[in-house]
């Protein structure tokens, strides 16, 4: 209890401090996982068929819908923290839910900490090249406008309100145990990848590290601030799936050319095969202290696969 920050220690009436999630899949389970003992956690959920989950997992099923912002009122003062995790809406350029999340958290003066998760899509293509946080978005999809805004929205009500708003910008998440979450799912899929000299630089985070990263910004993120949530690796994207490919015995994906693709894969793949980038990750070395269980991609499959 002696590592949280002064505001989140428990008072007399309540023992433990009280992290609200919003947008409890496979990343908040995780999270939980790691704060077992030492907070109170409540999950909001519009799925009644996921209240047993949750429940089993130590958490306090809270009935909502971010798209119906008039079941969100009972949100307000009951937590100290905010995980939000939850994606925005399908389609336009704005995120509504988000919008909807901080009005009704408006209403009580009890929140003190909100981390995001975010998307490094926020940055568009940047040809390769490697940066830190200080880098300008540039979003090339509505898609990534709709994380832009989410986290203005977000950082906006930090200033105005006092609230401590930690940004994890977040690339591609990976692990053995996350549903459609494992690199050679796609692998098995024989899903095509471009020739090495149309390739896009990929980044990547395993789930476990990404919650431990969750984590840390409840105890350390700084106010208002960004973080790129990523491991060690600079990789191409085919070089990434032959990696994967070679260490499971599969055929490595077929390679195309960037106009062979475009002919072959949904504008969705498309757009991942786009945006080329390289993240620091730095700052979230330093400042909230994480140390990566898996620094690159190897480590994580060979970590998986050594699980039974």
């Amino acid at each position: 209890m002696s590592q949280l920050p002064p505001r989140l220690l428990p008072s007399a009436a309540h023992r433990r401090p009280v992290l609200l999630i919003v947008g409890c899949g496979d990343v908040g389970l995780r999270v939980v996982r790691l704060l077992a003992g030492r907070w109170r956690v409540l999950a909001l959920s519009s799925s009644p068929e996921r209240w047993p989950l949750l429940r089993a997992s130590g958490i306090v099923p809270l009935a909502g819908n971010l798209d119906q912002p008039e079941t969100l009122g009972r949100l307000a003062g009951l937590a100290e923290a905010v995980l939000h995790l939850a994606p925005p809406p399908g389609k336009g350029a704005a995120d509504a839910r988000t919008a909807a999340l901080v009005r009704a958290l408006a209403r009580s003066g009890r929140v003190q900490r909100v981390v995001y998760g975010s998307t490094t899509g926020v940055y568009g293509d940047a040809g390769g090249a490697r940066f830190d946080e200080t880098r300008a978005v540039n979003p090339a999809t509505d898609r990534g406008r709709r994380r832009v805004d989410a986290e203005a929205r977000l950082r906006w009500a930090g200033r105005a309100l006092g609230w401590t708003v930690s940004v994890l910008r977040i690339p591609g998440i990976y692990a053995a145990d996350r549903e459609g979450g494992h690199p050679r799912d796609r692998v098995q899929r024989g899903t095509p990848v471009l020739r090495a000299e149309d390739d896009v630089y990929t980044n990547h985070i395993h789930a476990d590290d990404l919650a431990r990263a969750c984590v840390a910004a409840l105890l350390r993120g700084a106010p208002q601030r960004v973080y790129h949530v990523t491991d060690d690796s600079e990789t191409r994207m085919g070089e990434h799936f032959d990696t994967v490919a070679d260490r499971y015995g599969l055929p490595r994906p077929p390679r195309l050319s960037r106009a062979e693709a475009a002919a072959q894969l949904s504008p969705m793949q498309m757009s991942f095969l786009g945006e080329s980038r390289r993240l620091d990750n730095g700052r979230m070395k330093k400042e909230l202290r994480l140390q990566l269980l898996y620094p690159d991609v190897i480590a994580g499959l060979a970590a998986d696969t050594s699980r039974p």
